[in-house]
């Protein structure tokens, strides 16, 4: 049975991490033994020691931050991991674990090394010599690669004008199970959970789903909320999520008078009921690979406005009730979310019909199995390959 190590940096809420906690907990264990090596103190690890047959493998050092000595720790401690564990392949996810991973993975002599591009992470944010270093770093790590997924085709083709891959590549989406979020919501229990992110009965409520970070620009929803509720009063906004902007959006939000108006609701577990709470769904990321929760909202029914950046033209299910901007165009997204409500408020709830529509492309399972089949078809290649070096004249 061979081994598949994936490796992550930190197991917070994120789209990266869920994949990857899918992905080794739903391995044919008949072909595959799962182990996941990531950093500590995420709020999905107590979540990933339960995961039955899945090794975890928590190392100390792997943190999100760049600091060279913790660094260096941790990838001294990777090579010592994946020698001692032997994996036919290493799975990275994320910029850094990709990095550390796979180089560790290189000098532990793991023979097959795969990375998931979740969305570069070379960003608008950053200044252009640092965008052309980290290009170089993915560059030079390129070589080491066996292969490598993305999960927009969007990045594929910035890939491939980047010089980082060319035929070794795979686009294979990061799928979501659509059933719990199909589910209509108790009329009552949706209501008591509209009143607790602050929306009447007769308010519209308008909901993000995101961590607090500088890629997903929540002060961007922060002054589209002020722009709608100016003109449309009988709506309210809330942020699920947290992060370390948390305090600066929360001083915006009452330094604009808009406490009552927006509210931060942390994280939460139960995003699906929460999504059967919203009346549409605001995105203003800056940049992406290929979100999620626009499939979570599709399979909810939600209208969705969006900035349009990464893979968010791909994950686009129902054209007809989706509105895409530039990023930062307050002015576009707030037009946008009055429309969507406006539309929502004279349909009402969708149809069962509306809320059941998303491609296989985007189905988990499917993910799954495109992950396996990707990694029985290198595991075939190296086999036949080292039976042929076997049979070879030089080596009788």
């Amino acid at each position: 049975m061979d081994s598949i190590c994936h490796i992550i940096t930190k197991l917070e809420l994120g789209g990266a991490q869920e994949v990857a906690l899918y992905a080794v907990s739903h391995l044919d264990r008949t072909r595959f033994r799962p182990v996941l090596m990531a950093g500590p103190g995420g709020l999905l690890t107590e979540e990933a020691r339960r995961l039955p047959g899945v090794d975890l493998i928590v190392v100390p050092a792997l943190g999100r931050r760049i600091h060279a000595i913790s660094d260096l720790v941790a990838f001294l401690h990777l090579i010592r991991l994946l020698r001692r564990v032997k994996p036919a392949i290493v799975h990275t996810h994320s910029s850094k674990a990709g990095i550390l991973g796979r180089w560790a993975a290189w000098c532990a002599g793991v023979p097959l090394i795969l990375h998931t591009v979740h969305g570069f992470g070379i960003t608008p944010a950053q200044p252009n010599w640092l965008q052309q270093l980290l290009i170089m770093v993915e560059r030079i790590t390129g070589w080491i690669t066996t292969h490598w997924v993305v999960v927009a085709a969007i990045d594929e083709g910035r890939g491939r004008r980047w010089g980082l891959f060319n035929a070794n590549v795979s686009v294979i989406r990061p799928g979501i199970d659509p059933r719990p979020f199909q589910q209509l919501s108790d009329p009552a229990a949706r209501q008591r959970l509209r009143e607790e992110f602050g929306a009447g009965p007769d308010e519209m409520l308008v909901g993000m789903v995101a961590c607090l970070k500088p890629q997903k620009a929540p002060e961007d929803l922060v002054a589209v909320a002020e722009l709608v509720c100016s003109r449309m009063p009988n709506t309210k906004f809330v942020l699920i999520g947290d992060g370390a902007l948390r305090p600066r959006i929360q001083a915006l939000i009452d330094e604009r008078g808009l406490h009552e108006r927006v509210r931060l609701a942390g994280w939460r577990r139960d995003v699906d009921r929460a999504m059967g709470s919203f009346d549409a769904l605001l995105l203003t990321s800056h940049w992406e690979g290929l979100p999620r929760v626009m499939l979570e909202a599709a399979s909810a029914g939600l209208p969705i406005v969006a900035t349009k950046v990464g893979g968010v033209e791909e994950a686009v299910v129902h054209r007809d009730r989706t509105r895409l901007y530039e990023p930062g165009d307050i002015v576009g997204l707030a037009a946008g979310v009055e429309v969507l409500l406006q539309q929502r408020r004279t349909e009402g709830t969708p149809p069962a019909s509306i809320r059941h529509q998303l491609p296989k492309e985007f189905h988990i399972e499917e993910m799954v199995q495109q992950y396996q089949s990707l990694y029985d078809r290198l595991l075939s290649q190296r086999r036949a390959k080292l039976g042929s070096r076997s049979l070879s004249p030089a080596s009788s």
